[in-house]
């Protein structure tokens, strides 16, 4: 079996004082040697400058790098000057994503689902760059069944994904039957999964709600149980997740995407149990 990849995301920081931690926590992270470092796009693009910034200077760092691109709220004019600045910097990954639009943002623009963005990718720019889409093991909150949720998954792949990274998850049966039923509809790009470690309850639940993620009860309650005693989640969060990673590269995962929230002490320890 190959080696599995192992990479990290970051979303771009709004102020001064939030760049220089991010560079402190990139510069720890890199110590681990990950494949690339991704970066988020906001709703409707809002971070459309930071993600770029951010991406470039993990580039000139020597590392390796994939912006996400949403594309709610956007107009093929807008997102081919995007992918022409992508090319310009010799960006050569991304991650391509349908997004949210923000709230008070008014028409969802020129492309309404994802696999329409990776197809308007592939026509304007060929091969030249590798695309990530998402997959989601619990099935999408906004899906109206998990059997539609394949099939806009299956939809993203025939536009030209080469790979995708799911969102976080917890239960580890949900991620192999998940990719077991894109198997049997004869979809092989590799399926990464996405990684949250557990630091923060109160955030850890109000992320999960948004997203769809399910906490399994027996962690949730256990997690609760901790209060404020921030050392004994965080412990206990370590062992919860190493324990999924460790049964997900056991079961032939061909990755994992660490969800970092610009932190390294967290994505640092899991590694650590990992390699």
């Amino acid at each position: 079996m190959e080696t599995p990849n192992f990479s990290i995301e970051f979303f771009p920081p709004k102020t001064a004082e939030g760049a220089e931690k991010l560079r402190a926590t990139r510069a720890q992270l890199s110590l681990l040697h990950p494949k690339y470092f991704s970066v988020t796009f906001g709703a409707g693009g809002s971070t459309q400058r930071g993600t770029l910034d951010t991406v470039v200077e993990i580039l000139a760092a020597g590392e390796q790098a994939a912006p996400h691109l949403s594309c709610v709220g956007g107009t093929r004019e807008s997102i081919r000057a995007i992918l022409a600045e992508f090319k310009s910097h010799n960006i050569r990954r991304l991650v391509a994503l349908r997004g949210d639009l923000p709230s008070g943002y008014g028409a969802a623009g020129e492309f309404r689902y994802a696999n329409e963005l990776v197809e308007f990718i592939r026509a304007e720019t060929g091969d030249w760059f590798h695309i990530e889409v998402a997959a989601y093991p619990e099935v999408h909150p906004q899906a109206r069944s998990p059997q539609d949720d394949l099939l806009a998954f299956e939809r993203k792949v025939k536009a030209g994904a080469d790979a995708a990274i799911t969102q976080y998850f917890y239960n580890a049966d949900a991620y192999f039957q998940y990719v077991e039923q894109t198997r049997k509809l004869g979809i092989a790009v590799p399926i990464v999964a996405g990684i949250m470690p557990i630091t923060n309850y109160t955030q850890l639940m109000r992320f999960s709600d948004m997203c769809g993620a399910e906490i399994p009860r027996w962690v949730r309650l256990k997690l609760a149980s901790f209060g404020d005693d921030s050392a004994s989640i965080k412990a206990f969060g370590l062992d919860v997740v190493t324990a999924l990673c460790q049964r997900l590269l056991a079961g032939g995962a061909p990755g994992l995407h660490f969800y970092s929230m610009n932190q390294a002490a967290a994505t640092t320890a899991l590694w650590q149990r990992l390699v």
